[in-house]
């Protein structure tokens, strides 16, 4: 679990990132977990796009994404998601202290 100040620092750094996939109609499949999981591992903190025809709010796509890629919710503005999770291999990322 990060705190707020970690989640504001995670904000802070995605601003400037683009976002590396969008999720539309077909919702979450195996292939996009596996493609955000592999993501994650790499990058640490993505940016996703939410179609308005997903049929979920982004909120509950953060959500889901969240749990089942084991990953920080980070934020949920308009359209957009964020998720962090460190890396395993090689972390990048220093989160502030709590």
């Amino acid at each position: 679990m990060i705190t707020s100040k970690q989640r504001a620092y995670l904000r802070a750094l995605a601003n400037d990132l683009p976002a590396i996939m969008q999720i539309g109609k077909g919702g979450l499949t195996e292939n996009m977990l596996k493609t955000f999981s592999d993501a994650l591992e790499a990058k640490e903190l993505i940016k996703l796009h939410v179609l308005e025809n997903c049929g979920y709010a982004p909120k509950e796509v953060l959500e889901a994404l969240a749990e089942a890629l084991d990953a920080e919710p980070v934020a949920a503005t308009g359209k957009k998601i964020v998720l962090y999770r460190a890396s395993e291999k090689k972390p990048v990322i220093e989160l502030p202290k709590a």
